[in-house]
């Protein structure tokens, strides 16, 4: 096969993720909506129940809505890498994954693709979220929305491997819901999104250890850090090694024929 194969095939791949999200207008308006609420409401309520000091020592120059803004802009690469795990596992339900896997080309690099693809369509929904988060104080430096864009696509990537691994143990449709959820709360809520590392191990040394090695936090930090122009090396390392890992089990452990509703197999 020819190099130019293989990019028609992404950009097929890519022109049926896009046609998809535009359809679904109602998953653009979810995944906007969903972290403005936490951001308007939850943010308030916290700042006005517990004070400032959750989030010393950085209290003296930034306000908790700052502070959870990246944990928001994360949470809207988790669910939509949830969405694009639920239309794999809709797509091989009904056998669509079987017609593109009949391609010639290696299924690896098909599955890759439609990672790709779905990472790119989530830029734009949070690029759309920061400008609303503007009006309510999160003004990162115009450089800090350049280098968010290479962090924005690896946690994208990541958190899209992990969707489709975990996609690949489910056979039915309608199991889908129950495991993402089991999945994407404790990821969210265990994790440096709402409060600081510190403030975890203050609760106690074991929530602290699972947030520690929460790959969500990691994704939390490596775009904190970027939204402000900065590199974060270590959240970066942790990373791209998890996305290699989650990466290569999903392409193992995919099964077209898992969930097939007539003619395969079970």
């Amino acid at each position: 096969m020819n190099p130019r194969a293989y990019g028609h095939a992404f950009v097929g791949i890519l022109y049926r993720e896009l046609l998809r999200f535009v359809h679904q207008r109602s998953r653009f308006f979810s995944a906007l909506v969903r972290p403005l609420v936490w951001l308007a409401v939850f943010a308030a309520g916290f700042r006005a129940a517990l004070g400032i000091s959750i989030i010393e020592p950085y209290a003296t120059y930034i306000t908790y809505e700052v502070y959870i803004a990246p944990g928001l802009i994360a949470m809207v690469l988790l669910f939509n890498a949830m969405q694009s795990s639920l239309s794999m596992v809709y797509d091989r339900e009904m056998g669509g994954m079987r017609v593109l896997l009949m391609s010639p080309l290696p299924r690896s690099y098909l599955l890759l693709c439609k990672l790709l693809a779905s990472a790119l369509v989530s830029l734009p929904q949070v690029y759309a979220f920061l400008a609303v988060a503007w009006w309510f104080g999160v003004e990162p430096p115009a450089i800090g929305y350049l280098w968010l864009l290479p962090a924005l696509l690896l946690c994208a990537l990541l958190l899209g491997a992990l969707g489709l691994f975990i996609s690949s143990f489910i056979k039915q449709l309608e199991n889908f819901a129950g495991v993402m959820n089991f999945v994407i709360f404790p990821m969210f809520f265990i994790s440096s999104a709402l409060y600081p590392l510190w403030k975890m191990q203050e609760a106690g040394e074991l929530l602290y250890f699972l947030c520690s090695y929460n790959p969500f936090t990691h994704c939390v930090e490596l775009i904190r850090f970027a939204l402000y122009g900065q590199l974060n090396s270590a959240a970066l390392a942790i990373v791209s090694g998890a996305t290699l890992a989650f990466a290569a089990l999903a392409v193992l452990a995919f099964n077209p024929q898992r969930g097939i509703v007539r003619g395969g197999a079970k």
